[in-house]
């Protein structure tokens, strides 16, 4: 009988210890181009997008996902559900104290951060702070005037639609028959986007209503995947991706090249776009081009520590001699961030970080020289018969001379998937 006893005493001591094991073991790190399901999204001051799944949080439009604790530590501190309901960046400025916060909803209670710190009093109930909207939302977005007619969240659940409004807190249902139930909302570049699954559709936050061939893959538009839907348009990926793009340039005949992630696109002078894999075209190359440029015809290719020139053709040759380090061809350090060159010029301009260098190409030997601080770091740039263009983001600004680069006055921001490549959003 004692036997007995101790042989389920240790059964038991072995399952309740398998079951604790399991328990403390991590979840798995989920795979954003794997297809899953956002369960809220929004974008930090910065305007770089956040999305959220399941306790785990990705940063911009690819890289791994990290724990959502890591950088708002406080969650993990009040709850421990593993995810959020719905998020968004609070857009009031009427109220500069709570202006550019970013809200996030858990059940029954919101939780209130600035610069990723958890504000004081929080957490609150949603009814104490957002009367007349229920628990356990599936998302929500801001809509700041004149967007929506006063500065508002909208809120979804099921197919219910709240529209919040700061300024009276009035709650109105709204019916949004063309879209389907979001299971996250997101406002980016002044566009509204509902996500259900790993599809999109974008929408009127004011009626609701779909225009266009909606709805889309996700990873095609908002995410950086080396792989995608069978289905997927690819130029019209590559047109209206918000991915920024890693590299630009432009030929003498107005052509130009540019790189994201595994895809190299060509737009002709007569608007005509064309898009190919980079190891198709670049077989040395591959993939990831840090910086590009023109310069007497050839085209280089910055990645990482080297340098690839190419004969620009019906098929692109790789010149004898390269790759060379890009220490051997352009005088500086690798990585770095863009490089350009202008007509009129012998020099290629060198941008690393928020400094630029001038590069005599001439040379029999190379240095960077000439280091100066431009407005801002740039993740591209070209140099044409118009002037300079830096592209950071999702956005580019022009420069009609070189010289305006180091001034203080900030020129118009135009938008990469419109203005460059013709998307219609």
């Amino acid at each position: 009988q004692g036997l007995c006893c101790r042989t389920v005493v240790l059964s038991i001591w072995l399952s309740m210890n398998a079951l604790l094991t399991k328990w403390r073991s991590p979840a798995a790190v989920p795979d954003r181009c794997q297809g899953i399901e956002m369960d809220a999204v929004t974008v930090n001051e910065d305007g770089i997008p956040y999305f959220f799944h399941s306790g785990f949080l990705f940063k911009g439009f690819h890289g791994a996902a990290e724990r959502a604790n890591e950088t708002f530590t406080e969650l993990d501190e009040h709850q421990h559900l593993g995810h959020v309901d719905a998020a968004f960046r609070l857009h009031y400025e009427d109220h500069p104290t709570e202006h550019n916060n970013i809200i996030f909803f858990l059940d029954t209670q919101i939780f209130s951060y600035y610069q990723h710190k958890l504000e004081g009093g929080y957490p609150k109930n949603i009814s104490e702070v957002y009367p007349g909207i229920p628990d356990h939302l599936d998302a929500a977005v801001e809509c700041p005037k004149p967007e929506c007619e006063e500065d508002s969240v909208i809120f979804f659940k099921g197919d219910e639609i709240f529209h919040f409004n700061f300024k009276t807190k009035a709650v109105e249902m709204k019916e949004f028959t063309s879209m389907p139930n979001c299971t996250s909302a997101f406002r980016f570049m002044e566009h509204y986007y509902c996500f259900h699954g790993h599809n999109f559709s974008k929408f009127d936050p004011k009626t609701g209503e779909v225009h266009g061939r909606y709805p889309k893959e996700a990873r095609d538009f908002f995410m950086r995947c080396s792989k995608f839907s069978d289905d997927s348009d690819h130029v019209e990926r590559e047109r209206c991706s918000r991915a920024h793009l890693d590299a630009i340039t432009a030929d003498n005949e107005g052509d130009m090249f540019a790189f994201r992630g595994q895809s190299f696109i060509c737009k002709e002078v007569n608007d005509t776009l064309k898009v190919e894999p980079i190891e198709l075209t670049f077989k040395e190359v591959k993939s990831d081009v840090d910086a590009a440029f023109t310069f007497k015809d050839d085209l280089y290719l910055v990645k990482d520590e080297h340098v690839f020139a190419y004969r620009v053709g019906e098929n692109h040759t790789l010149l004898d001699g390269y790759p060379k380090t890009v220490k051997e061809e352009l005088g500086i350090e690798g990585p770095i961030d863009s490089a350009f060159s202008c007509d009129e010029h012998q020099h290629v301009h060198v941008v690393k970080g928020q400094l630029m260098y001038d590069v005599d190409m001439a040379a029999s030997e190379r240095n960077a020289t000439n280091e100066r601080s431009i407005m801002f770091p740039s993740d591209a740039a070209m140099c044409g018969p118009r002037g300079v263009t830096l592209v950071k983001g999702n956005h580019f600004y022009h420069f009609d001379t070189l010289k305006l680069l180091f001034s203080r006055a900030v020129p118009e921001r135009h938008q990469v998937s419109l203005e460059l490549f013709g998307c219609d959003h």
